[in-house]
Protein backbone atom coordinates (compact mmCIF):
# COMPACT_ATOMS: atom_id res chain seq x y z
CA UNK A 1 0.00 0.00 0.00
CA UNK A 2 1.58 3.66 -1.23
CA UNK A 3 2.37 5.67 1.87
CA UNK A 4 0.16 9.01 2.57
CA UNK A 5 1.82 11.85 1.63
CA UNK A 6 0.41 14.16 3.67
CA UNK A 7 0.24 11.75 6.69
CA UNK A 8 3.74 11.30 6.70
CA UNK A 9 5.40 14.70 5.24
CA UNK A 10 8.09 16.02 7.55
CA UNK A 11 6.79 19.53 8.76
CA UNK A 12 8.47 21.90 10.89
CA UNK A 13 10.42 20.40 13.16
CA UNK A 14 11.46 21.65 16.66
CA UNK A 15 14.61 21.70 15.71
CA UNK A 16 13.96 23.82 12.64
CA UNK A 17 11.06 25.76 14.71
CA UNK A 18 14.13 27.01 17.57
CA UNK A 19 16.41 27.99 14.06
CA UNK A 20 14.41 30.47 12.53
CA UNK A 21 12.49 31.34 15.96
CA UNK A 22 14.32 30.74 18.75
CA UNK A 23 15.08 34.65 20.03
CA UNK A 24 12.94 37.33 20.73
CA UNK A 25 14.66 39.46 18.22
CA UNK A 26 13.87 36.09 15.57
CA UNK A 27 10.35 36.91 16.20
CA UNK A 28 10.34 40.68 16.02
CA UNK A 29 11.88 40.14 13.09
CA UNK A 30 9.72 37.62 11.53
CA UNK A 31 6.32 40.10 12.35
CA UNK A 32 7.91 42.86 10.81
CA UNK A 33 8.42 41.02 7.48
CA UNK A 34 4.70 39.94 7.56
CA UNK A 35 2.93 42.65 8.96
CA UNK A 36 4.67 45.09 6.22
CA UNK A 37 6.22 43.02 3.68
CA UNK A 38 6.50 45.88 1.31
CA UNK A 39 7.86 48.10 4.38
CA UNK A 40 6.24 49.91 7.13
CA UNK A 41 3.01 51.78 6.41
CA UNK A 42 1.46 53.81 9.21
CA UNK A 43 -2.02 52.54 10.20
CA UNK A 44 -3.19 56.08 10.42
CA UNK A 45 -2.05 58.19 7.54
CA UNK A 46 -0.57 55.35 5.45
CA UNK A 47 2.85 57.37 5.33
CA UNK A 48 6.03 55.02 4.71
CA UNK A 49 8.69 57.31 6.16
CA UNK A 50 9.64 56.51 10.21
CA UNK A 51 11.71 56.27 12.73
CA UNK A 52 12.31 53.80 16.16
CA UNK A 53 11.54 54.70 19.40
CA UNK A 54 14.71 52.44 20.56
CA UNK A 55 13.49 52.36 24.45
CA UNK A 56 10.27 51.11 23.40
CA UNK A 57 10.66 49.20 20.28
CA UNK A 58 8.18 51.60 18.56
CA UNK A 59 7.73 52.46 15.14
CA UNK A 60 6.89 56.76 14.60
CA UNK A 61 5.82 57.73 11.52
CA UNK A 62 7.22 60.71 10.06
CA UNK A 63 4.37 62.48 8.54
CA UNK A 64 1.77 62.20 11.16
CA UNK A 65 3.62 61.60 13.98
CA UNK A 66 1.89 58.47 15.43
CA UNK A 67 3.51 55.67 17.35
CA UNK A 68 2.56 52.32 16.58
CA UNK A 69 4.01 48.66 17.93
CA UNK A 70 4.50 45.92 15.69
CA UNK A 71 1.47 44.23 17.87
CA UNK A 72 -0.93 47.05 17.65
CA UNK A 73 -4.22 46.32 15.92
CA UNK A 74 -3.88 42.68 15.61
CA UNK A 75 -4.43 39.21 18.20
CA UNK A 76 -1.05 39.56 19.37
CA UNK A 77 -2.10 43.42 21.40
CA UNK A 78 -2.08 44.14 24.70
CA UNK A 79 -0.08 41.07 25.78
CA UNK A 80 2.69 41.22 28.25
CA UNK A 81 3.94 37.45 27.08
CA UNK A 82 7.14 37.55 24.89
CA UNK A 83 6.88 36.75 20.93
CA UNK A 84 8.97 33.29 21.48
CA UNK A 85 6.00 32.29 23.57
CA UNK A 86 3.52 33.40 21.00
CA UNK A 87 5.07 31.54 18.74
CA UNK A 88 5.81 28.31 20.45
CA UNK A 89 1.91 28.12 20.94
CA UNK A 90 1.28 28.83 17.41
CA UNK A 91 3.71 26.38 16.62
CA UNK A 92 1.84 23.32 19.05
CA UNK A 93 -1.32 24.32 17.92
CA UNK A 94 -0.44 24.42 13.87
CA UNK A 95 1.92 21.08 14.34
CA UNK A 96 -0.13 18.79 16.72
CA UNK A 97 -2.12 16.41 14.68
CA UNK A 98 -5.03 16.27 17.52
CA UNK A 99 -4.88 19.31 18.77
CA UNK A 100 -3.64 20.06 22.50
CA UNK A 101 -5.32 21.02 25.80
CA UNK A 102 -4.82 24.40 27.29
CA UNK A 103 -3.02 22.56 30.11
CA UNK A 104 -0.84 20.77 28.37
CA UNK A 105 -0.13 23.59 26.67
CA UNK A 106 0.57 25.55 29.52
CA UNK A 107 3.39 22.93 30.17
CA UNK A 108 4.78 23.12 27.50
CA UNK A 109 5.12 26.66 27.43
CA UNK A 110 5.69 27.39 31.28
CA UNK A 111 2.80 29.64 31.93
CA UNK A 112 -0.53 28.87 33.52
CA UNK A 113 -3.62 27.07 32.55
CA UNK A 114 -5.69 30.57 32.29
CA UNK A 115 -2.76 31.83 30.20
CA UNK A 116 -2.32 29.10 28.03
CA UNK A 117 -6.53 28.93 27.57
CA UNK A 118 -5.88 32.68 26.61
CA UNK A 119 -3.01 31.90 23.67
CA UNK A 120 -5.19 29.19 22.62
CA UNK A 121 -8.34 30.31 22.05
CA UNK A 122 -7.06 33.71 21.00
CA UNK A 123 -5.27 31.54 17.93
CA UNK A 124 -8.30 29.29 17.83
CA UNK A 125 -9.97 32.93 17.23
CA UNK A 126 -7.80 33.78 13.85
CA UNK A 127 -8.63 30.14 12.48
CA UNK A 128 -12.47 31.15 12.82
CA UNK A 129 -12.01 34.36 10.98
CA UNK A 130 -9.61 33.38 8.50
CA UNK A 131 -12.25 30.52 7.44
CA UNK A 132 -15.46 32.22 8.32
CA UNK A 133 -16.26 34.12 4.02
CA UNK A 134 -14.79 31.06 2.41
CA UNK A 135 -17.64 28.89 1.07
CA UNK A 136 -17.68 25.48 -0.29
CA UNK A 137 -18.16 24.87 -3.80
CA UNK A 138 -18.99 21.77 -6.17
CA UNK A 139 -19.77 18.66 -4.79
CA UNK A 140 -20.72 18.43 -1.99
CA UNK A 141 -21.00 15.62 1.06
CA UNK A 142 -23.14 17.15 3.87
CA UNK A 143 -23.89 15.55 7.75
CA UNK A 144 -25.28 16.42 11.02
CA UNK A 145 -23.68 15.83 14.30
CA UNK A 146 -23.47 15.98 18.13
CA UNK A 147 -21.02 16.93 20.02
CA UNK A 148 -20.72 16.44 23.77
CA UNK A 149 -23.74 15.34 25.92
CA UNK A 150 -24.36 12.97 28.79
CA UNK A 151 -21.42 11.13 29.11
CA UNK A 152 -22.53 8.97 32.45
CA UNK A 153 -25.85 7.88 33.45
CA UNK A 154 -28.82 9.81 32.45
CA UNK A 155 -30.41 10.24 28.39
CA UNK A 156 -28.67 8.88 25.46
CA UNK A 157 -27.96 10.01 21.89
CA UNK A 158 -29.73 13.00 20.18
CA UNK A 159 -31.86 14.19 23.46
CA UNK A 160 -29.27 14.28 25.87
CA UNK A 161 -28.38 17.22 27.53
CA UNK A 162 -25.89 19.23 27.07
CA UNK A 163 -25.24 18.01 23.26
CA UNK A 164 -24.37 20.96 20.56
CA UNK A 165 -25.51 20.33 17.30
CA UNK A 166 -23.43 20.94 14.19
CA UNK A 167 -23.01 20.36 10.32
CA UNK A 168 -19.64 18.95 8.81
CA UNK A 169 -19.89 19.56 4.60
CA UNK A 170 -17.01 18.14 2.63
CA UNK A 171 -16.18 19.74 -0.66
CA UNK A 172 -14.74 17.10 -3.38
CA UNK A 173 -13.44 16.67 -6.51
CA UNK A 174 -15.12 15.06 -9.84
CA UNK A 175 -13.72 11.66 -9.26
CA UNK A 176 -14.53 11.87 -5.09
CA UNK A 177 -11.38 13.24 -3.42
CA UNK A 178 -11.89 15.64 -0.51
CA UNK A 179 -10.37 19.33 -0.61
CA UNK A 180 -11.95 21.13 1.76
CA UNK A 181 -13.86 21.14 4.80
CA UNK A 182 -16.47 23.09 6.78
CA UNK A 183 -17.55 22.84 10.26
CA UNK A 184 -20.46 24.96 11.67
CA UNK A 185 -22.58 24.76 14.78
CA UNK A 186 -26.59 25.48 13.99
CA UNK A 187 -29.44 25.42 16.09
CA UNK A 188 -30.33 22.49 15.23
CA UNK A 189 -30.84 20.52 12.24
CA UNK A 190 -34.74 22.08 11.34
CA UNK A 191 -35.17 23.76 7.43
CA UNK A 192 -34.60 27.45 8.71
CA UNK A 193 -31.24 26.17 10.83
CA UNK A 194 -29.80 24.27 7.33
CA UNK A 195 -31.06 26.95 5.06
CA UNK A 196 -29.18 29.74 7.16
CA UNK A 197 -25.88 27.04 7.22
CA UNK A 198 -26.18 27.04 3.73
CA UNK A 199 -26.36 31.01 2.40
CA UNK A 200 -23.26 31.66 4.80
CA UNK A 201 -21.01 28.17 3.85
CA UNK A 202 -21.71 27.05 0.30
CA UNK A 203 -21.54 28.86 -3.25
CA UNK A 204 -25.07 28.91 -5.29
CA UNK A 205 -24.95 26.42 -7.41
CA UNK A 206 -23.08 23.24 -4.78
CA UNK A 207 -24.06 20.00 -5.64
CA UNK A 208 -25.34 19.02 -1.85
CA UNK A 209 -25.48 15.11 -1.04
CA UNK A 210 -27.32 14.04 2.12
CA UNK A 211 -28.56 11.62 4.25
CA UNK A 212 -31.95 12.25 3.65
CA UNK A 213 -32.78 13.90 6.51
CA UNK A 214 -35.46 16.33 6.19
CA UNK A 215 -34.17 19.73 7.07
CA UNK A 216 -30.80 19.05 4.26
CA UNK A 217 -33.74 20.03 1.49
CA UNK A 218 -33.13 23.65 2.81
CA UNK A 219 -29.81 23.72 0.82
CA UNK A 220 -31.83 24.79 -2.00
CA UNK A 221 -32.52 28.24 -0.43
CA UNK A 222 -28.95 29.04 -0.89
CA UNK A 223 -29.79 28.24 -4.66
CA UNK A 224 -28.02 24.32 -4.64
CA UNK A 225 -29.49 21.13 -5.71
CA UNK A 226 -29.85 19.05 -3.51
CA UNK A 227 -29.88 15.09 -3.86
CA UNK A 228 -31.07 13.19 -0.85
CA UNK A 229 -29.89 9.13 -0.66
CA UNK A 230 -31.82 6.97 2.41
CA UNK A 231 -28.97 5.45 4.17
CA UNK A 232 -31.14 3.93 7.29
CA UNK A 233 -29.16 3.98 10.37
CA UNK A 234 -26.40 1.96 12.19
CA UNK A 235 -22.77 0.82 10.78
CA UNK A 236 -24.15 0.43 7.21
CA UNK A 237 -25.34 4.08 7.35
CA UNK A 238 -21.80 5.03 8.19
CA UNK A 239 -19.98 3.08 5.61
CA UNK A 240 -22.39 4.45 2.74
CA UNK A 241 -19.40 4.76 0.19
CA UNK A 242 -21.63 8.99 -1.18
CA UNK A 243 -20.83 9.69 2.69
CA UNK A 244 -17.54 8.74 2.48
CA UNK A 245 -15.19 11.58 3.76
CA UNK A 246 -17.66 13.37 5.33
CA UNK A 247 -18.17 10.33 8.05
CA UNK A 248 -14.45 9.98 7.65
CA UNK A 249 -13.81 13.72 8.53
CA UNK A 250 -16.09 13.19 11.75
CA UNK A 251 -14.89 9.93 13.34
CA UNK A 252 -11.85 12.03 13.62
CA UNK A 253 -13.31 15.50 14.98
CA UNK A 254 -15.00 13.53 17.82
CA UNK A 255 -11.43 11.02 18.22
CA UNK A 256 -9.54 14.19 18.50
CA UNK A 257 -11.18 16.19 20.87
CA UNK A 258 -12.15 13.51 22.95
CA UNK A 259 -8.98 12.08 23.06
CA UNK A 260 -7.80 15.84 23.62
CA UNK A 261 -9.72 17.45 26.03
CA UNK A 262 -12.20 16.67 29.25
CA UNK A 263 -14.79 18.55 28.56
CA UNK A 264 -15.58 21.20 25.59
CA UNK A 265 -18.21 23.75 26.70
CA UNK A 266 -20.99 24.32 24.26
CA UNK A 267 -20.56 27.74 23.92
CA UNK A 268 -16.81 27.87 22.61
CA UNK A 269 -17.54 25.06 20.23
CA UNK A 270 -17.44 27.21 16.78
CA UNK A 271 -13.85 27.54 17.93
CA UNK A 272 -12.43 23.99 18.67
CA UNK A 273 -14.53 23.18 15.23
CA UNK A 274 -12.58 26.13 13.38
CA UNK A 275 -8.80 24.82 14.94
CA UNK A 276 -9.79 21.25 13.54
CA UNK A 277 -11.22 22.98 9.96
CA UNK A 278 -8.42 24.85 9.77
CA UNK A 279 -5.59 22.28 9.59
CA UNK A 280 -7.57 20.13 7.51
CA UNK A 281 -7.55 22.31 4.96
CA UNK A 282 -4.18 22.97 5.27
CA UNK A 283 -3.00 19.78 5.27
CA UNK A 284 -1.04 19.81 2.57
CA UNK A 285 1.60 22.39 3.93
CA UNK A 286 2.31 21.41 7.47
CA UNK A 287 5.52 23.36 7.37
CA UNK A 288 3.82 26.25 5.97
CA UNK A 289 0.70 26.26 8.61
CA UNK A 290 2.55 28.04 11.34
CA UNK A 291 3.57 30.98 9.54
CA UNK A 292 0.66 31.44 7.56
CA UNK A 293 -1.23 31.63 10.82
CA UNK A 294 1.13 34.23 12.32
CA UNK A 295 0.44 36.41 9.23
CA UNK A 296 -3.24 35.62 9.57
CA UNK A 297 -2.77 36.74 13.29
CA UNK A 298 -1.54 40.25 12.41
CA UNK A 299 -5.08 41.15 10.14
CA UNK A 300 -7.23 40.00 13.14
CA UNK A 301 -8.04 42.51 15.49
CA UNK A 302 -7.23 42.06 18.78
CA UNK A 303 -9.73 40.00 21.14
CA UNK A 304 -9.77 40.87 24.68
CA UNK A 305 -10.15 38.21 27.21
CA UNK A 306 -13.88 39.29 28.58
CA UNK A 307 -14.90 38.68 25.23
CA UNK A 308 -13.34 35.24 24.80
CA UNK A 309 -15.23 34.28 27.86
CA UNK A 310 -18.59 34.88 25.66
CA UNK A 311 -20.60 32.28 23.70
CA UNK A 312 -19.77 32.45 19.81
CA UNK A 313 -22.92 32.92 17.60
CA UNK A 314 -24.46 30.21 15.83
CA UNK A 315 -23.63 29.79 12.38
Amino acid sequence: MARNMVQFQKGLSEPEFERQFGTEEQCREALIVWRWPDGFSCPQCGGQRHSIVQSRGLFQCSRCRRQTSISAGTIFASTKLPLKTWFRAIYHLTQSKQGISSIELGRRLGVTQTTAWMLKHKLQQVMLERDAGKRLQGRIEIDDAYLGGERTGGKRGRGAPGKTPFVAAVETTSGGKPIRLKLARVDGFSGKAIGKFAKHHLDPGCSVVSDGLRGFAAVTEAGCTHQPIKTGSGKAAAQHPAFNWVNTALGNIKASLSGTYRAVSGKHVPRYLAEYQYRYNRRFDLAAMMPRLCWVGLRTPPMPYRLLKLAEVYA
